[in-house]
């Protein structure tokens, strides 16, 4: 398995710098840059291309709502130059309440804007003119919709790879048929290795029965908190904080995919707690109510023995690459005492 982690954009880009290149230095194979609603995640990128030689960096994810499809593929294509050919370009749907309240945009036909934003980067990275109708998108624009005097063009650079690798952050059954038949890679959330088939195994059977054999191997990229050594079960509560506030207050009542998540792993009655609660202002009783069973089978903090076991349980669950965050302990020594015991597994 590949070892991959997030860095925190919040933090000084120098100090996520040095942070890089430790974990460079130990062996991990990615670094994933998040975006929300805070710094972007492309300057940090192009800063950490710059300061780092071997790892991968990828952005986790940019949503394709605020970024022009045409400026996600010249987003891409830079970082890619940038950095030597090591860019990946994690992509999602984000949801309503970033989309239309951040960015004041209509959180409309999120799958088919998905689909169609990865034609178009592919398009683009393969320097053909950017002619494309699609449900969304329309380009050059139609005359009525604008001037008329669009036409199509292509990126004027030389790109470094034409086949710049796309993963897609994504979780309900539709959107996971569609990662799997037209991405390179899948990032998920809160990933439960045991109940991944029961949620997501037909979806998956069915992208992978249309998917382009040119796209390669299917890399299925999860994980969580890890910590490891015999005191470390301790920290498994602080996972507790993020899950509470996916599950209970990132989306409305109805409109809140991890919600929706938790309720398919089989846990609906403290789902609607977590969200009662958490919607309400209760914060410790929305992480209390959130299920042990969830909070331990979703990250890895034990010891050598338990964590192994964790590894083989997300091995036997399709998972490829492994995305965690080390607490606990020194981030680099933790990530690659992990690669250790993954080469085992």
């Amino acid at each position: 398995m590949r070892i991959s982690t997030l860095l925190n954009y919040a933090n000084d880009p120098k100090d996520s710098a040095r942070q890089a290149k430790d974990l460079e230095s130990a062996g991990v194979d990615m670094i994933w840059i998040p975006e929300a609603y805070g710094f972007d995640a492309v300057s940090l990128l192009g800063y950490l291309a710059a300061e780092t030689e071997t790892v991968g960096l990828g952005s986790g994810i940019l949503n394709t709502y605020s970024r022009t499809p045409a400026a996600l593929a010249q987003t891409a294509a830079s970082l890619d130059s940038l950095s030597g050919g090591r860019f990946t370009l994690g992509l999602g749907a984000s949801g309503p309440q970033v989309i239309e309240g951040f960015h004041g945009i209509p959180y409309s036909m999120p799958l088919t804007r998905l689909r169609e934003v990865m034609e178009i980067c592919r398009l683009a990275w393969k320097r053909e003119p950017l002619s494309y109708n699609g449900k969304v998108f329309d380009l050059p624009l139609p005359a009525e919709q604008g001037t008329g005097l669009g036409k199509p063009l292509k990126i004027i650079n030389h790109m470094l790879r034409e086949d710049i690798p796309i993963y897609v952050a994504s979780l309900g059954a539709n959107s996971v048929e569609e990662t799997a038949a037209s991405a390179n890679g899948w990032l998920p959330f809160m990933v439960f290795p045991e109940r991944m088939g029961t949620v997501w195994g037909d979806s998956i059977k069915a992208g992978m029965e249309r998917r382009d054999p040119s796209l390669g191997d299917f890399d299925v990229v999860a994980g969580g908190l890890v910590a490891i050594g015999d005191d470390a079960e301790q920290y498994r509560n602080m996972a507790r904080p993020m899950a509470a506030l996916y599950i209970g207050g990132m989306g409305a009542k109805g409109k809140n995919f991890y919600n929706d998540l938790c309720c398919q792993y089989g846990f609906p009655d403290e789902a609607s707690a977590v969200q009662e609660a958490y919607l309400d202002g209760r914060r410790e009783e929305a992480m209390a109510a959130l299920p042990d069973e969830l909070i331990e089978k979703s990250n890895m903090c034990g010891d050598e023995a338990y964590v192994k076991d964790r590894l083989a349980a997300y091995k036997e669950a399709g998972v490829t690459s492994l995305n965690v965050t080390p607490i606990g302990g020194d981030p680099a020594a933790i990530l690659g005492r992990l690669r250790e015991l993954a080469e085992h597994v």
